[in-house]
C-alpha cells in the first residue's frame, strides 16, 4: 500500500483514545452525559480507538483514502496479507455509507470484503462485515471466518 500514499490526502491519530481527550479538553464526565461536546467528538474518539486496535493486529499500518471531486473518504485501509479491505467507522447505529459503494465501485475487482465498525451487531451482508465496536479487537479473525463464509480462501 505505501507505493499508492497520496501524502496531500492525511488524517491524524493518537496513540491513545485518552490523550486525544485530554488534548481536546474534553472532561471524562463528557462521556457518560451524551453532551453536546460528546456528541462532536465521538466520531474522532471512535476512529481513533479503532485504529488503536487495528495497528496490534496488521502488520501494515492502516491507510487513509479520500477522493475530493465528488468528495468520498475511507476511514481506513487495511492490508492482510495481499489484500486490501476498505473500513468505515461509524460512532451510532445509523451505517449507511457511500464511501464504502464508490470505492467498491472504483476497485470492484480488488476488493473481496469491505468492513464497517458500528453499534450494530456482528452480521455479514453480502460482502459488509459489519463489527460491533465492541468487537475491534477481534477485526482479524473476523475477517478470515467472513471470507471462508464466502467461500473466499484467506
Amino acid at each position: 500500500m505505501a507505493a499508492y500514499d497520496d501524502l496531500s490526502a492525511f488524517k491524524i491519530y493518537l496513540p491513545d483514545v485518552g490523550v486525544l481527550r485530554r488534548l481536546a479538553q474534553l472532561a471524562p464526565t463528557t462521556f457518560g452525559e451524551g453532551n453536546r461536546l460528546f456528541t462532536e467528538f465521538k466520531g474522532a474518539l471512535t476512529e481513533n480507538f479503532v485504529l488503536q486496535t487495528l495497528i496490534t493486529q496488521f502488520e501494515v499500518v492502516p491507510r487513509y483514502w479520500s477522493q475530493t471531486n465528488p468528495p468520498y473518504e475511507v476511514d481506513f485501509l487495511i492490508q492482510r496479507e495481499n489484500d486490501i479491505f476498505p473500513v468505515e467507522v461509524k460512532s451510532e447505529a445509523c451505517t449507511s455509507g457511500k464511501s464504502l459503494r464508490k470505492f467498491r465501485e472504483l476497485f470492484s475487482d480488488a476488493v473481496r470484503l469491505r468492513i464497517r465498525f458500528s453499534l450494530d451487531n456482528l452480521k455479514l451482508d453480502d460482502d459488509v462485515l459489519n463489527i460491533p465496536l465492541f468487537m475491534a479487537d477481534e477485526t482479524d479473525r473476523l475477517i478470515g471466518l467472513a471470507l471462508e463464509k464466502r467461500g473466499i480462501s484467506s
